[in-house]
């Protein structure tokens, strides 16, 4: 059996790992946040890994079958959604409900 010390321990230094990895870009890009190539990155990195999803939820897709229709209807709600109110997660969560009932149905 593990000692309990152990484990909290482990537990510790694993939670310290985590909140280090998550806070040291802040710090170290702090003072480069105004810079132009940092303004770029937060630009247009949301649309690269939507188009990076979405090509990979395509991969697999067989065209020529019908359960296709239920993709394309919910990448059709998700853009929808997200013109229509252009909030990223609203979107997501649309076409993915979407999804997940056309596929249960």
């Amino acid at each position: 059996m593990v000692d309990i010390g152990y484990l909290l321990s482990f537990i510790v230094v694993m939670t310290i790992a985590t909140f280090a990895t998550r806070l040291l870009p802040f710090v170290i890009f702090q003072k480069q946040s105004k810079h132009p190539m940092m303004s770029y990155i937060a630009k247009y990195t949301p649309p690269m890994i939507m188009s990076i999803l979405v090509l990979y939820v395509l991969k697999n897709v067989d065209f020529n079958s019908v359960e296709s229709i239920n993709t394309l209807a919910a990448i059709a709600t998700t853009v929808g959604v997200h013109l229509w109110k252009g909030n990223s997660l609203l979107s997501i969560f649309a076409g993915t409900f979407l999804y997940m009932y056309l596929v249960q149905g």
